[in-house]
């Protein structure tokens, strides 16, 4: 009977003697990758140099794996080269950021279906019938440690995530921080409780005031580029900018079974020195289709900025549907500069990856101008580009975001009739969340924006927007 007793007492001693000794949880995270495949050997070799460090390594994201490059996204499936990319180098979960749902519901859960780590988001209802087979929160053991992760998406203000409506027809959305509060249990189960959130910094930072029992938020969506990471109401949050840029890496220090510190360091992607062989070689049979590589027109100045591209995409659209008006919302712009030479088809696949098809509609002035009111105001604040007239922004003194005044102005500066009737051509997406009245919600032409594009440079041969400004704002 003694002995037992002893025996007893002692796996009690060495129980508690393993529970209080420090242990470090090594994670590495990116966010916004936006398949920027041609890094991902980079990131490859990245963790597995951490591993060296520690077997344990977990690897996630913050969401948007996808959307940006067209050898990704028109892959049959699309954007099976990011997740099979993902596999090799070992991901552990990501969030659902709002462009996984870009191949729609059914290319969504086959993508699921096809990767070897989980789909985090709590604020998720699917309808069964699509088979999307996301989890709210995963639990990790690490070294005995137990890590709660939770997922989250951001809503626009439509209640759904930036992303065409159809896209997610059949899929309902609850409030981020409404969905993430029952979780609090994990937070007493757990050593460590993580939120993968796809939400926003500043929309981080109103988590980590709402639930100070979270560690730590991995973040995404708005390509926000912090020091390693930031301190918030004694939760760690850390997020870089897009497309792989830089990734994180974050060490908590575990005791006792609370987190007792906090470490993030950002680690430069494409200046790392070594490359993932495995991931380079797939990259390289991904990458192998030469008609992405085909010149449609020569720019004979840089495009500089976002608005030049803005006002090109515009342009293109009103020559191919003899429209008016074009319009094009922000968000729609995928990259901000272009150097003068080749346009190929890959860079206007990149420039406007999204599928959409071009809507025809006729408008009143006023219409016209409520209808681009409308577009700022569902599109993250961010004024449309316009082709065929020119816009004069007044933005109210005491709200920032919102518009006071805005005049429409014909391209030699003169007041547009608001009376008159217009042909206006702007891409599927925009004439989804646009809410303002209209008589005519539109015709679709049954072309993909980024075709009209193609065929417009095509047309042209040169193209130069060097210093076209069409957005005026005071």
């Amino acid at each position: 009977m003694m002995r037992r007793i002893n025996i007893t007492l002692l796996s009690i001693v060495f129980a508690a003697t393993a529970y209080s000794q420090e242990k470090e949880i090594h994670i590495l995270s990116t966010n916004d990758m936006h398949a920027k495949m041609e890094y991902m050997a980079q990131l490859g070799a990245i963790a597995d140099s951490l591993r060296g460090i520690d077997p344990t390594l977990l690897v996630f994201s913050a969401g948007d794996n996808r959307t940006g490059n067209p050898l990704n996204d028109l892959y049959e499936p699309a954007a099976y080269p990011m997740v099979a990319l993902m596999n090799q180098i070992g991901f552990h979960a990501t969030a659902l950021g709002n462009h996984e749902f870009d191949s729609k519901q059914e290319g969504l859960a086959r993508l699921i279906g096809l990767s070897n780590f989980s789909y985090l988001c709590a604020n998720i209802h699917p309808a069964a019938e699509w088979g999307i087979h996301t989890l709210p929160y995963k639990v990790f053991d690490v070294k005995g440690l137990k890590v709660g992760v939770i997922g989250a998406v951001q809503l626009g203000t439509h209640g759904i995530p930036d992303s065409h409506p159809d896209n997610v027809k059949g899929i309902t959305f609850s409030p981020v921080e409404e969905s993430i509060a029952p979780y609090e249990w994990l937070s007493k189960e757990c050593d460590v409780t993580i939120l993968l959130s796809h939400i926003g910094f500043e929309d981080d930072v109103e988590m980590a005031k709402r639930f100070p029992w979270l560690d730590l938020i991995i973040g995404g969506h708005t390509h926000t580029q912090l020091k390693g990471g930031e301190m918030h109401n004694g939760v760690l949050i850390t997020q870089n900018v897009n497309k792989l840029a830089r990734c994180t890496h974050i060490t908590l220090t575990v005791e006792g079974g609370k987190v007792k510190s906090k470490k993030a360091e950002n680690i430069e992607v494409k200046s790392f020195p070594t490359k993932n062989k495995a991931v380079e070689t797939l990259v390289k049979m991904f990458s192998d289709n030469p008609s992405f590589q085909r010149v449609l027109a020569q720019a004979d100045a840089p495009f500089s900025n976002y608005e030049e591209l803005g006002c090109l995409m515009c342009d293109a659209f009103m020559s191919e549907a003899e429209a008016d008006v074009g319009i094009e919302n922000a968000g729609g712009v995928r990259y901000e500069t272009h150097d003068a030479g080749d346009i190929t088809v890959n860079d206007v696949l990149q420039l406007d990856p999204f599928g959409n098809n071009a809507i025809l509609m006729t408008l009143s002035g006023e219409e016209l101008r409520q209808m681009l009111i409308s577009c700022y105001n569902n599109d993250d604040h961010a004024f449309p580009y316009v082709g065929g007239l020119r816009c004069s922004v007044t933005f109210d003194k005491n709200d920032s975001t919102k518009i006071k005044d805005l005049k429409l102005l014909t391209l030699d500066g003169k007041k547009l009739n608001l009376k008159k009737n217009y042909r206006v051509v702007t891409n599927s997406y925009v004439a989804a969340i646009c809410d303002s009245p209209r008589k005519d919600q539109g015709e679709d032409m049954n072309r993909q924006t980024s075709d009209m594009i193609m065929r417009y440079l095509e047309k042209q041969g040169h193209v130069n927007y060097q210093g076209e400004k069409r957005i005026l704002t005071n």
